[in-house]
């Protein structure tokens, strides 16, 4: 056949903690009848809670790493898979993947150095036409939910307000830290539980989304610096007067809470510092503060990825994985994010995707040998 479609090699995650997977049957279904041949490694998704049989019935081809990775065109992963682990793939293989250059350089060097073409997923512009291949928004989606599910589970008391014929039980006060994806999800979720919910950001943008979602906005108010708006709606760093402002105001709120959720993120960057161990102290025994950004650095002084801290009472906990809590839906969202990438620039003629210059610019570290990216390349 002319033009036959490329070979999509799934593999297996290696990384410590990582229970997700980069394609699902739903998925391998579509790319086959896009054309490609599909292939995942043996045991892929059994941590996601899908069989192999279940890729099978799909239509996909299913085996060990070697068989899996022969003349792969294109690898999917969740976290970029070591550069050992594709031997056997087409020279100049595309590897569609989370691969945190900034963080993890020598990674990406490998890639260039076999000569494979690395497209680092979490780098994709926040742009309309973008937004169902952002697989940092599926995912930070599901850590806001969970950040709410996992303090809830850890705090002492009750969410919603009771009403009994034994007494009245308050509702706990849950005070939201950065108003992303994340912190928007945790606000919603918070609020399901029936807690009374307030939140802030560096964003004045934000205020009206968190009213809309019932909670109360805390804000620095006339000092400059409060736009706090980057580029491709992320948050930037904030003038010294305005950091000043916002301690003392959180400081103040900080002290009635019963739960904390932090969310700030800074791309490229290690998280900033939001809550400090003077602040903590101030906060009622058995509340409970949970730090989604511990794994880049942390929000919060004194938390430590995947372990309960406990300071002043209160309980400081964040995972270095949250989305990995929940696989199943997990890996299903980041699945339909690269279902949504490569079919966007299927061509036909080509026999498989052919990406643009604007997306392909913004995400491809490597190719030809050489880095690419030029935040990597100056």
């Amino acid at each position: 056949m002319d033009n036959a479609g490329p070979v999509i090699a799934a593999l297996k995650e290696r990384a410590e903690g990582e229970s997700r997977v980069a394609m699902s049957p739903e998925t391998a279904k579509k790319l086959i009848g896009l054309g490609a041949t599909v292939r995942v490694e043996s045991g892929a998704g059994i941590a996601a809670a899908i069989t192999d049989e279940a890729y099978r019935e799909a239509g996909a081809e299913v085996g060990d790493l070697t068989a899996t990775i022969a003349n792969a065109d294109w690898v999917f992963g969740v976290q970029a898979p070591d550069v050992a682990l594709l031997s056997g793939a087409k020279p100049g293989a595309k590897v569609a993947a989370v691969f945190d250059p900034f963080r993890d350089r020598t990674r990406t060097d490998a890639y260039a150095a076999a000569g494979y073409e690395a497209l680092a997923m979490e780098l994709m512009p926040r742009i309309t036409r973008a937004q169902s291949m952002d697989v940092l928004s599926s995912q930070s989606n599901l850590s806001g939910y969970k950040a709410v599910i996992a303090s809830a589970n850890i705090y002492g008391r009750a969410f919603p307000m009771m009403m009994t014929a034994a007494g009245t039980v308050q509702a706990a006060r849950v005070f939201v830290m950065g108003v992303g994806v994340a912190g928007l999800q945790a606000i919603a979720t918070a609020k399901r539980l029936g807690a009374q919910v307030s939140a802030t950001d560096v964003r004045s943008a934000t205020k009206e989304q968190i009213k809309s979602l019932g909670a109360k906005p805390i804000f620095v108010e006339k000092v400059e610096g409060i736009e706090g708006e980057g580029s491709g709606g992320y948050a930037t760093e904030m003038s010294d007067e305005y950091k000043a402002a916002q301690a003392e105001l959180v400081s103040s709120h900080i002290a009635k809470q019963d739960i904390v959720i932090t969310t700030a993120l800074i791309p490229g960057r290690a998280a900033p510092r939001l809550v400090t161990d003077t602040q903590i102290a101030t906060m009622k025994p058995g509340s409970v503060v949970f730090d989604l950004a511990v794994a880049q650095g942390g929000n919060v002084e004194g938390s430590i990825p995947d372990q309960t801290v406990e300071k002043h009472g209160v309980k400081i906990v964040g995972f270095s994985n949250t989305p990995a809590h929940l696989a199943a839906d997990a890996s299903a969202l980041f699945a339909r994010n690269l279902f949504n990438f490569v079919s966007a620039f299927w061509d036909k003629d080509a026999g498989g995707p052919v990406l643009d210059e604007e997306i392909g610019t913004a995400i491809r570290l490597t190719q030809g040998g050489k880095i690419v990216h030029e935040r990597l390349s100056g």
